[in-house]
């Protein structure tokens, strides 16, 4: 049962990560300047806002006007969270408390293995690109001779603890030493329960 305990760990981590990324991918904060004390300025993936105390969003209309950063960003979270979900799928057919495939433990061991491999690609893209993110925001902003700059808001966070996640949930799914040396054990175990073969007898006293 300890092979069974860590699938589930590491699909309710890369579930818990799926839904931070994808999070992360809405919201608008990735990141924020405020002129004076009350006027703030957002700008996410698809949507920039902006106001006082309330403030008005708007979506980006033209996708080749939006810095690279913007771009980049945004197609390698889609990237990521279709992955994700695909892994999510795949690892469902091959976690052991599933009934997917119950007459062939070795192939529903490698599939969730593979989804494990796949929840850690996908995890190790976001990881990457909101890294990236930040070090073009901080670039521009060192470069830039404005007073008030852009930082990296919540957003940034969010997308990081997903990324984390998943590649965890996925390290745990994809721990296929621990499922073949549990079916190894269980092999053995049985082997000794069965009764020894018994030779031919012999005719002689």
């Amino acid at each position: 049962m300890a092979s069974s305990g860590l699938q589930l760990l590491g699909f309710f981590l890369s579930l818990v990560g799926l839904a931070a990324t994808v999070g992360a991918t809405l919201l608008v904060e990735w990141k924020k300047q405020y002129q004076g004390k009350t006027h703030r300025i957002f700008e996410g993936l698809w949507m920039s806002c902006s106001g006082n105390e309330r403030t008005t969003c708007e979506y980006h209309q033209y996708l080749l006007k939006l810095p690279r950063e913007v771009q980049a960003t945004r197609a390698v979270m889609l990237i990521s969270v279709f992955l994700s979900t695909v892994a999510l799928m795949v690892s469902t057919v091959g976690m052991k408390c599933t009934r997917f495939m119950d007459g062939k433990p070795e192939s529903k061991s490698i599939t969730a293995m593979i989804g494990g491999i796949m929840f850690m690609v996908s995890g190790i893209l976001t990881i990457i690109i909101t890294s990236w993110y930040v070090k073009v925001i901080v670039d521009i902003n060192q470069e830039s001779s404005q007073l008030q700059s852009f930082e990296f808001g919540n957003a940034v966070f969010v997308s990081w603890a997903g990324g984390l996640l998943t590649v965890a949930g996925g390290a745990f799914l994809g721990c296929r030493t621990c499922s073949q040396s549990q079916t190894t054990g269980s092999m053995i175990s049985n082997n000794h329960l069965l009764p020894p073969k018994e030779g031919p007898r012999s005719n002689y006293v």
